[in-house]
């Protein structure tokens, strides 16, 4: 199921849309520009919409035609239709999830376009757009992880925020000590213990060591990755983690927190709506970056991002670039992410964000503080296959920590297997 948009300039007039200073003065384009995006879901789709019609107004004597499909089709219908009749940009995600795309071609190599300001604005997603030093197309939104924690409780026992692994662990004792556990989870549909790995592993070893993990380019039974898994046992060993997360789903597991029986939680930002429905004002909840663990390591970050590309079969790459440019410019960034389109964070570093304490805190981090690089998460940076034994093997290591050395195996074998198809 798909519907084609053409710019309607009637419609931009009628809504007072205005173009940002900066690209009015481009040149004016002309020709066609076909673009297909799995933007479906109402917000995103007006989001993709409005950028369509306030791009056209700066080009009035360029065609637009904007295909929208139903974001599960599109998944299936990708590889087809770049193949096939290729648009000349299309929506997909970044890091591993456009790998199989620029291992077969069709992907367009733009790093031409991040050799410029481009580079320097979004520094932040570089790493999640690269692949063999080079870059395959543009970010466009994105969120933050870390930990969202109970402020009042960790002023109630005098704590501060943790910036080292032995502060982190000392705030934990505390909080076990007065009855509290250190994190609350529910890992029943298993992806929660995949940040767990992401962040222990990327503090641990750092973030160009991750990815080659999730990329098949190293050994899960290794004495890096072991170390990622000692460290996550001393949690274990503590008490850290509520007791039977597996039966809990994200959500589920929220209560522990927002009642005090927990001290925090190790979470995207989507989140917070949820925190903040359940009583958690921002005199209670707050949130910090994972901390460090091996000094030194610069700090990777889970930021699952949404990316526009242009396929190599494009007929009108030059148009392409010209939109890709304006989608990632700074104005555009700070309206399509604001709280009421996308509510996420731009990728921009030149944008603005709503203010919003968590939106202005990730942004910030994600700008600033990310100097190792930006994972996608741990079900996203890895092949389907992979990521779903793997974190099955997260899971059973929470339960059953002294399984490692078959998780190990398990996973080295699979990774045999699933890497070579």
């Amino acid at each position: 199921m798909h519907s084609i948009l053409k710019t309607s300039f009637a419609a931009i007039v009628a809504a007072g849309i205005t173009a940002t200073v900066a690209h009015a003065d481009a040149h004016a384009l002309s020709g066609d520009l076909v673009i297909f995006s799995d933007m479906s879901n109402p917000a995103p789709r007006a989001v993709m919409e409005g950028m369509v019609e306030r791009f056209g107004e700066m080009h009035p004597d360029l065609n637009i035609e904007l295909t929208v499909i139903d974001r599960e089709a599109y998944k299936t219908q990708i590889r087809n239709f770049l193949t096939a009749d290729a648009p000349d940009v299309a929506n997909w995600y970044a890091a591993n999830r456009m790998l199989p795309y620029v291992e077969a071609g069709l992907f367009e190599d733009i790093s031409d376009m991040w050799a410029g300001d481009m580079g320097t604005e979004l520094a932040s997603t570089k790493g999640a757009m690269t692949i063999d030093g080079k870059q395959y197309g543009v970010p466009y939104t994105y969120y933050q992880w870390g930990v969202y924690y109970r402020k009042d409780l960790m002023e109630q026992f005098g704590l501060s925020e943790p910036t080292t692994w032995e502060e982190e662990k000392a705030n934990c004792q505390t909080y076990l000590d007065n009855g509290i556990k250190c994190y609350t989870i529910g890992t029943k549909f298993l992806w929660t213990a995949g940040g767990w790995f992401d962040y222990l592993n990327m503090r641990t070893n750092g973030y160009d060591y991750h990815a080659a993990l999730t990329n098949g380019q190293a050994k899960w039974d290794s004495e890096e990755t072991r170390a990622t898994f000692a460290n996550w046992r001393e949690l274990i060993d503590m008490g850290a983690f509520i007791d039977n997360h597996q039966t809990y789903s994200w959500q589920e597991a929220m209560p522990f927190m927002v009642n005090g029986e927990a001290a925090s939680y190790l979470m995207g930002n989507f989140s917070v709506a949820a925190f903040r429905e359940g009583g958690l004002d921002d005199s209670k909840l707050d949130f910090y970056q994972f901390p460090e663990i091996t000094a030194g390591i610069p700090k990777g970050e889970d930021a699952p991002t949404d990316t526009f590309h242009i396929p190599s079969g494009a007929k009108n790459k030059e148009n392409a670039k010209a939109f890709l440019e304006f989608v990632v410019s700074a104005d555009n960034q700070t309206l399509i992410n604001n709280g009421d389109n996308l509510g996420q964070l731009p990728v921009n570093a030149n944008s603005s964000v709503d203010d919003d304490k968590f939106l202005n805190e990730g942004f910030d981090m994600l700008s600033n503080k990310a100097p190792g690089g930006i994972a996608q998460f741990f079900d996203r940076d890895a092949p389907a296959e992979m990521a779903a034994v793997a974190m099955e093997g997260f899971q059973e290591f929470m339960l059953f920590p002294d399984n490692l050395d078959d998780i190990l195996a398990r996973l080295d074998a699979a990774a045999v297997d699933i890497y070579a198809k």
